[in-house]
């Protein structure tokens, strides 16, 4: 999609994009490690452990999120430079750039959660709420970018929505402890 809006455009958004998958991969890095803590506590009949690791491990993601957010707006003037010296890519990266800082945060929350709810054997739910956050969020925000010209700013809004309706989601889903079920699955 983003090629449409020419070639800076998609490098730029490419730049971004692989950036944003390493740092998914960075912050999934304790999804993981929620996945196996909570699954064990469940699985040995302590939902209240599994409460407390939930809580933990969100708490540091979105920490090492907030971080990451910081130093990554802190370098936007710089950091940039090190995937490209394109004039006209740099020109084009502050837009993409400055939505993956501002949603870095809240998908901090959510891949902890994600890894809660793995752990938990709640797939079924995280699967309906990524359908739901891509079909009500980024589809719509895509193709209206593509409509009406919108450019990386529509395409990223598009990807912070869906970040935004997965937290609610996942979020009311942490919160309401419905997937606390300890014993076997």
């Amino acid at each position: 999609m983003a090629a449409r809006f020419g070639a800076a455009a998609l490098a730029a958004h490419q730049v971004v994009l692989q950036l944003w998958g390493l740092l998914a991969l960075v912050l999934d890095s304790l999804a993981i490690a929620a996945q196996s803590l909570v699954g064990a506590a469940l699985g040995a009949g302590d939902a209240g452990h599994a409460k407390a690791v939930a809580w933990r491990v969100t708490a540091f993601s979105l920490l090492a999120a907030g971080i990451l957010a910081a130093a990554l707006g802190l370098g936007s003037s710089v950091l940039p430079g090190l995937f490209t010296d394109d004039r006209s890519v740099l020109a084009a990266i502050g837009v993409p750039w400055w939505f993956m800082v501002v949603q870095l945060p809240f998908a901090g929350i959510v891949f902890a959660v994600d890894g809660v709810l793995l752990g938990a054997g709640d797939a079924a739910f995280m699967r309906t709420a990524t359908v739901a956050s891509a079909l009500v969020g980024f589809l719509p925000l895509v193709w209206l970018s593509l409509a009406y010209g919108w450019g990386l700013a529509g395409i990223w809004s598009g990807l912070g929505t869906f970040i935004v309706l997965r937290l609610i989601f996942v979020g009311w889903r942490a919160y309401s402890g419905r997937w606390a079920v300890t014993g076997a699955a």
